[in-house]
């Protein structure tokens, strides 16, 4: 009998073994070498400072990862459940007031007062004062959005915004992530004459989108590369892409412009080791792919935001190191004094006072 069994041990092993390493998969890992994780200290040095947020809830549902402000002091939120829900200006009285039938993640104002959606399902959308719902583009360059993801207008009335991945849509981030490939880009909608065209492709999951306060350039992250990278799009260096800031210490997610040249960047969560471990092992991704979800890797509760100048250096550094209250960062917009921070899973948004940070 203690043969057998041991014989059944050794086949399921076997099994299991040919399933972890040679079973198909869907993903075609790349190869990269990802820099040593800076500590969390000096610039990145762990603090509580998000602890004195305060929370709004999204009462039924959740996922509020961007928060655009109106003219009117009301704040806007996309949630997981394809609503857009406004609030009075003091946080007051949640309501439904559009809905995509997608999932809409980056909002903004343009110049006319619509409210303009990076919907990951959808494309990009316009959505007006009464609510009403239109579609403005599904597509750049013969291409179909696989996943639209946060949006900034300028001054121009031009829509800068990002496709995170043209091979996964937004159910499959983790398999983005395990496939480490250049499959993301930053695309430009004119809403005045409705062309819509690709601005820069084959980024590592293009995220967040921010123009600088004089539309000279456009600041895109790279999530699965912990980078932002600056793109001059008019005047003497348009066409120069540059990297704005490198080697973060977790998943840059949204970024935009504030006040006095500061630009918040958003970080979903610190890095991740087994994902870093695995970025020069493609056959690791493939392993960690097989195995159930339950048990691949997850991020941790840690909400983040980082202050940037225009040089990319760190001027303000606002954590949570405990994330009890809230985890998954993903925006960061600043209007008047108030910063509002978004997250992609929470019931919940927040915001803090510019004014009270140390």
């Amino acid at each position: 009998m203690g043969k057998r069994i041991g014989s059944w041990i050794v086949s399921a092993l076997v099994v299991l073994a040919l399933y972890l390493f040679l079973w198909p998969v869907p993903i075609e890992p790349g190869v990269w070498d990802p820099p040593p994780v800076p500590a969390l200290e000096g610039d990145f040095a762990e603090n509580r400072v998000l602890q004195a947020m305060e929370l709004f809830p999204t009462p039924g549902t959740s996922g509020p990862e961007d928060v655009a402000v109106d003219s009117e002091g009301r704040a806007y939120v996309g949630v997981e459940q394809g609503q857009i829900l406004r609030y009075a200006a003091d946080g007051s009285d949640p309501h439904v007031f559009a809905v995509t039938g997608g999932r809409p993640l980056g909002l903004d104002f343009d110049n006319d007062g619509n409210l303009i959606v990076a919907d990951a399902a959808k494309g990009l959308l316009s959505v007006d004062a009464a609510g009403a719902v239109s579609v403005l583009c599904t597509e750049a360059g013969g291409q179909p959005f696989g996943f639209a993801d946060d949006v900034d207008v300028d001054s121009q009335n031009v829509a800068w915004f990002s496709d995170a991945s043209v091979r996964w849509d937004h159910h499959h981030v983790m398999n983005d992530a395990l496939e480490s490939r250049a499959s993301g880009r930053l695309v430009k909608y004119d809403i005045g004459s409705g062309e819509c065209t690709t601005v820069l492709s084959d980024l590592y999951f293009a995220n967040g989108v921010a123009v600088s306060p004089d539309d000279s350039y456009v600041l895109v992250n790279e999530t699965m590369r912990y980078r932002t990278k600056r793109v001059y799009v008019r005047g003497p260096r348009v066409g120069v892409v540059e990297t704005f800031i490198d080697n973060l210490p977790g998943f840059p997610d949204g970024i935009s412009a504030g006040a006095d040249g500061v630009f918040w960047l958003a970080i979903y969560a610190p890095r991740n080791e087994i994902l870093d471990a695995a970025g020069p092992k493609p056959w690791l991704r493939r392993v960690v792919y097989r195995i159930p979800s339950a048990l691949q890797p997850k991020p941790r509760r840690h909400p983040f935001v980082l202050g940037l100048d225009a040089n990319g250096d760190v001027v303000h550094n606002l954590q949570d190191a405990d994330g009890v209250e809230f985890s998954k960062s993903t925006s960061a917009e600043q209007v008047g004094d108030w910063l509002y921070i978004g997250s992609l899973t929470e019931p919940k948004w927040g915001r803090i006072a510019v004014s009270s940070l140390p």
